[in-house]
């Protein structure tokens, strides 16, 4: 069964590693209940809360949202090579899904991650999947 997780974007601060950020809800279509992948740590900028929270976390270790956050939230600490890796961990995950941005579209999770590690490398705002 294919995971559609609805986006709402969440803005940040202004630097380059903590701008405008894309948000995540972790429930599954037939789940009321959202899995936290620290979606209010990264809304309110404890990013070392974030971090703690999603290497602790139940959510699968290859799951796109949880590494996509964790690299904004390394991305946002300063750790760019950490951010990097967590980044291709979702681009090469095995698993895969859509998800649906504020504006009604749909983006493919690894797309998300490559467009993440993109915008790491060259200055950009974060992608971010949050909640």
């Amino acid at each position: 069964m294919k995971k559609i997780l609805p986006l709402f974007v969440a803005l940040a601060f202004a630097t380059p590693a903590t701008a405008q950020s894309i948000v995540v809800n972790g429930a599954e279509e037939s789940d009321s209940t959202p899995l936290s992948v620290a979606f209010e740590e990264l809304k309110a900028g404890q990013n070392r809360l974030a971090v703690d929270k999603l290497v602790h976390s139940r959510i699968e270790r290859d799951d796109p949202s949880r590494l996509i956050n964790l690299g904004t939230a390394y991305a946002r600490l300063g750790q760019k090579a950490d951010a990097q890796t967590a980044y291709r961990a979702a681009i090469t995950s095995p698993i895969r899904y859509d998800v649906e941005l504020a504006n009604g579209s749909y983006m493919d999770s690894r797309w998300a991650a490559r467009t993440a590690l993109a915008n790491l490398d060259q200055g950009k705002p974060l992608l971010a999947l949050a909640r």
